[in-house]
């Protein structure tokens, strides 16, 4: 399914395997723009998107995985 946002990000968005039904945080990104790495609140997509570098979420993953 692909959703556009107000900022015009469309396409695949893949919900954080963190997520639940019971309106945990949940967060979707996009992972096929390349060098580009957007982020949306999967309960509000409507307010837009943070963009991130790749190489910026490969580190945050990492550290956050630890």
């Amino acid at each position: 399914m692909s959703l556009a946002s107000p900022d015009g990000v469309a396409g695949p968005w893949r919900k954080s395997s963190y997520s639940n039904t019971q309106g945990g945080d949940c967060v979707e990104v996009r992972d096929d723009l390349p060098g580009l790495v957007p982020i949306r609140d999967s309960k509000d997509p409507g307010r837009g998107t943070v963009r991130v570098s790749d190489r910026a979420w490969r580190v945050f993953l990492r550290v956050t995985r630890g």
